[in-house]
C-alpha cells in the first residue's frame, strides 16, 4: 500500500524540492495501490513541492477530428481532459485553475498559478513560446514523469513549434470557441496536425549525458524528473539542425 508519505519520500528521493515548479505527465495505474486514488498523489505532489512550489498537469482536450471545419468548443469548467485520472482529478479540484487554451490547456495549484496559465489562449501555438510549458522553464521548473516516459512529453510539441517540424501544425488555423460563466468567445489559433510517427524517446540518451535527468522508482512507477530549460536548450540545439528530429 502506497501512503502520502511514502509517496512524498520517492518523490524527494527521486530530486523533488520543496520551492519546485513541475509539471506532471502521469498514470496511475503504473503506482501500485494507493488508497484514494488521484487525490492521495495529488496531495503527495503538493506535499513535496510545499506552498512556495506549485504543481501543473497538462489537460489536454484536441483530437485528430478538428480542424477548420470542426473548430475546438472548450470550457475551462466543465470540458474533460483524456490524459488520465490524475490531471481529469486535479482540474476539477477548487484550488486549480485551468488555462483558457482550446486544445492543450493546462491546470496548476500553487504559488504563480494564476500568472502561469494567464494568456495561454493568445500564443501563437499549443505548447511552445509564451505557453506555460515554456513558462515554467523559464522559471526553472521541472518535469516529472511519473509512471510514463518521454513518449509524452507534451513540452517537445513546443519544440516542434518553435523550431516549425514540417507537417506538425495544421496549415489553416482555427476559429475556436472558449466558453467561460455561459459567455462565448472566439479566438484565431492553430492546432496540431496528428498522425506523424515521432521517437521522443531518442532524446534519453542526449538528457542523460547531460546530466538533467533523474530516473527513479515512485511507489512502483519507472519515473523521470527533467530540468525544462536545459531540456529545451539540448533538444532546441538537434532540432536547429534538423527539424524532423523528433520524427521517426
Amino acid at each position: 500500500m502506497l501512503t502520502l508519505e511514502k509517496l512524498v519520500a520517492d518523490l524527494e528521493a527521486l530530486g523533488l524540492e520543496r520551492g519546485d515548479n513541475v509539471l506532471v505527465h502521469s498514470s496511475l495505474s503504473k503506482l501500485g495501490w494507493v488508497p484514494c486514488g488521484a487525490e492521495t498523489v495529488i496531495g503527495a505532489l503538493l506535499t513535496a513541492v510545499g506552498d512556495e512550489g506549485l504543481v501543473a498537469v497538462p489537460t489536454l482536450t484536441g483530437s485528430r477530428e478538428l480542424g477548420p471545419d470542426n473548430p475546438p468548443v472548450f470550457d475551462p469548467q466543465h470540458t474533460p481532459c483524456w490524459v488520465g485520472i490524475i490531471p481529469e482529478t486535479f482540474r476539477k479540484r477548487e484550488d486549480a485553475v485551468r488555462s483558457l487554451h482550446p486544445t492543450h490547456s493546462v491546470a496548476a495549484i500553487g504559488a504563480r498559478c494564476a500568472e502561469l496559465v494567464a494568456g495561454h489562449e493568445m500564443a501563437a501555438a499549443p505548447c511552445g513560446p509564451g505557453t506555460p510549458y515554456y513558462k515554467l522553464a523559464a522559471w526553472g521548473g521541472k518535469i516529472l514523469f511519473l509512471g510514463v516516459d518521454l513518449r509524452v512529453n507534451t513540452t517537445y510539441h513546443g519544440l516542434e513549434e518553435e523550431w516549425d517540424a514540417p507537417g506538425h501544425l495544421q496549415r489553416l488555423p482555427v476559429e475556436a470557441q472558449i466558453i467561460q460563466d455561459g459567455v462565448v468567445r472566439v479566438i484565431e489559433t492553430r492546432i496540431h496536425q496528428y498522425g506523424i510517427p515521432r521517437d521522443y524517446m531518442k532524446t534519453l540518451p542526449l538528457l542523460q549525458e547531460a546530466g538533467v535527468i533523474e530516473e527513479g522508482l515512485v511507489g512502483e512507477a519507472h519515473s523521470y524528473l527533467i530540468k525544462s530549460a536545459p531540456m529545451i536548450q539540448l533538444v532546441g540545439r538537434e532540432l536547429s539542425r534538423n527539424p524532423r528530429y523528433l520524427y521517426s
